[in-house]
């Protein structure tokens, strides 16, 4: 599903709701010991685009 959600999250990424809605379900979706890849490979693609959702999303995993 790590795959998948690097296919998908690009293709959303035009609508911050679309893409906070899809980061969430990939988020669920991915292995548990993924999730620290998925991070990762966020930061690195849509840090700039939307910290505020990337801090969201990921803020409750990672505390």
């Amino acid at each position: 599903m790590l795959e998948y959600a690097k296919i998908i999250l690009p293709k959303v990424s035009f609508s911050k709701d679309l893409f906070r809605k899809e980061l969430n379900k990939c988020i669920n979706w991915v292995e548990p010991d993924q999730i620290g890849e998925l991070y990762t490979w966020c930061n690195a693609n849509f840090k700039n685009k939307y910290p505020d959702v990337l801090a969201e999303a990921f803020g409750d995993i990672a505390a």
